[in-house]
């Protein structure tokens, strides 16, 4: 089983957790660790054979363009992630195709290749926003990778399907849902993130496991570059509760991903995408 396996390229700075404490006019004067993150990432995936796809701030590609033609030699995927991390469920349709054009416009020059992959900042795509899927079709992109299909404080659309499907009748685009597993009639996610790093690695384990094999899906997996730097700073006036999710267990996410990537198949986010084309009736 191939098991889409992805990066979300932003840096430490640039997270949810920390958008009511950290201005996006402050963030040029900050420390940048996304370029050493992401070419530790880069050497990780190297030294477990694996390609994957970088879900690109174009904030960041704007800035670091040789980091993403790094990326594109290397053989992985280079996708979208929106400009500056603004979630789609606080922007209007037209601000969304603004956010849209502006972030393909950096990522595509940086990388001298065409993007056909969509992830939206923090699963924001959800029952809110009923017109995302049309607008990212409209703008030509073959898939996104932006739900969430549980209910979760921060993002979360439960009532979507869990595995790929094609949100529009008169389109090609298909969804490809981050991974949860069954627990009962519950569904717990289980795709990456901050849940791969806080919960013990046979949690994570058991539930690829089960996508693959009880249920026959890919998993669809992800985390951060800044998820493998203990030595970032700390921002001591953001929420108790978002330090306790960012900062935990940092020390020990490299390792977990090392016996991940070697514990399953993966690739590509468009090479998962384009074999889940077949299942969507």
């Amino acid at each position: 089983m191939l098991n889409a396996l992805s990066v979300d390229v932003e840096d430490w700075f640039q997270v949810g957790a920390f958008e009511t404490v950290i201005a996006r006019d402050d963030w040029d004067g900050l420390a940048h660790r996304v370029e050493r993150n992401s070419d530790a990432v880069l050497a990780l995936f190297e030294a477990a054979n694996v390609k994957g796809t970088f879900f690109t701030l174009g904030w960041v590609a704007a800035r670091y363009p040789a980091l993403i033609r790094r990326i594109v030699d290397a053989g992985h995927e280079i996708a979208s992630h929106g400009w500056d991390h603004r979630r789609v469920f606080t922007m209007t349709p037209d601000e969304f195709r603004a956010d849209l054009a502006r972030a393909r416009a950096a990522i595509e020059d940086a990388a001298g290749e065409k993007l056909s992959g969509y992830r939206a900042p923090s699963f924001s795509i959800d029952a809110r926003t009923p017109w995302a899927h049309s607008i990212l079709a409209e703008q030509g992109y073959a898939y996104s990778s932006s739900v969430a299909p549980v209910a979760h404080d921060h993002y979360g659309w439960p009532e979507a399907p869990r595995f790929a499907f094609a949100p529009l009748a008169d389109s090609g685009l298909i969804e490809l849902p981050v991974t949860t597993a069954r627990l009962g009639s519950r569904r717990i996610a289980a795709g990456g993130g901050g849940f791969f790093r806080l919960l013990p690695y046979r949690f994570s384990h058991w539930a690829i496991g089960q996508v693959n094999g009880e249920e026959g899906r890919p998993a669809i997996f992800y985390f951060h570059p800044w998820e493998i730097d203990p030595d970032q700073p700390r921002v001591a006036n953001a929420p108790l509760k978002s330090r306790v999710r960012h900062y935990s267990r940092l020390s020990a996410m490299q390792g977990k991903l090392e016996r991940l990537l070697g514990d399953f198949q993966w690739g590509r986010v468009d090479h998962v995408a384009e074999l889940q084309k077949a299942t969507i009736q």
